[in-house]
């Protein structure tokens, strides 16, 4: 993964220093991440990549403003150990704790890369483990237009690139598999699109995907696959931009916003709609600390702080008042 460069306002939007312990290697042979796995590697490599991230940026702990830690939601023995760090360290300086939704992170993101970005804009969240549509109001504030009733887009890329036998991580692995593939070659539903109802559904898109294994080559499944995903996403995106009054911009942000061809699609989208399209730089898509950094500073800028007994949730959702949707879409 590339280094991210500074931004352009020293002070405000500059990344000092970024560091990255991946576990891919751990998990690839499992196909996808593994709870037990992900918690033991971060207390491992926490200790030495805070050192390291400090002496990057030629700063003390003592100079710092305030500690931003994940407090969720996620993997809840990941969560655990990253806030209980956080809170270690923030007892131990006496400085602020910033307990950040891993969800915020993500809807902040793009300000960290884009100073000219104001509220309110059209967000798109699409990740491994969430697809929303959410208006984005201001730090804290988040009202979700649309929520997935059973799998996450990332989700279903995961399981495509198992399927396919394609390699984890598998967002990039299906991509890559459908840059050489037909994707017209398989039909392969479109769940959910004209409906009234607003939200997400990629179940049945991956339960296509998984008969027709066998039958055709892995790269015009990938590729058709891709296809279905981005039609939905933009149909969804579409409905929303109805409703999303006084949007600014029309902004993408989570792990899926890195594909190519979902963010050519949205670009366009927003196009049409007359709007400025946002999207993070690729390596401020998929998750990072830079993010958390950032969500924590905007929220501290607005005086929103969190006690040392502040909880690690599993489940916390941006916008708590959003009617229940039918489906697993309670983890939204």
């Amino acid at each position: 993964m590339a280094e991210p460069a500074p931004f352009d306002k020293p002070g405000r939007r500059q990344v000092l220093a970024h560091r990255l312990a991946g576990q891919e290697t751990a998990h690839r042979p499992y196909g996808g991440v593994v709870p037990e796995i992900a918690a033991r590697a971060h207390v491992e490599a926490l200790e030495p990549l805070i050192e390291a991230a400090l002496a990057d940026a030629g700063v003390s702990l003592d100079q710092v403003d305030a500690i931003a830690a994940t407090a969720g939601p996620g993997l809840i023995g990941g969560v655990m150990v990253g806030l209980v760090t956080g809170k270690a360290i923030a007892h131990a300086v006496g400085k602020p704790l910033v307990a950040v939704n891993h969800l915020e992170g993500h809807a902040l993101s793009p300000r960290l890369s884009d100073p000219d970005l104001e509220f309110p804009y059209l967000l798109l969240l699409v990740s491994g483990g969430h697809c929303q549509l959410l208006l984005v109001e201001g730090v804290g504030r988040y009202r979700r237009l649309a929520t997935t009733i059973d799998d996450a887009a990332g989700e279903a890329f995961d399981k495509t690139a198992k399927l396919l036998g394609l390699g984890f991580p598998g967002g990039p692995a299906v991509e890559r598999a459908a840059a050489s593939g037909d994707l017209r070659a398989v039909p392969l539903p479109r769940p959910l699109i004209g409906s009234d109802e607003p939200h997400f559904s990629f179940a049945g898109l991956k339960s296509a995907v998984a008969r027709a294994v066998g039958h055709h080559a892995p790269e015009d499944i990938a590729a058709s696959f891709q296809q279905a995903v981005v039609d939905c996403l933009i149909d969804r995106t579409r409905r929303a931009l109805d409703r999303a009054d006084g949007a600014t911009a029309l902004v993408v942000a989570g792990g899926v916003a890195a594909n190519g061809a979902v963010r050519g699609a949205l670009e366009r989208l927003a196009g049409e709609n007359g709007l400025r399209f946002v999207a993070p730089p690729l390596w401020l898509c998929t998750d990072n600390a830079a993010m958390i950094a950032w969500a924590g500073a905007e929220r501290f800028m607005a005086g929103l702080t969190d006690p040392l007994d502040v909880p690690a949730r599993a489940r916390w959702p941006l916008d708590p008042t959003a009617e229940a949707v039918r489906g697993a879409g309670v983890k939204a």
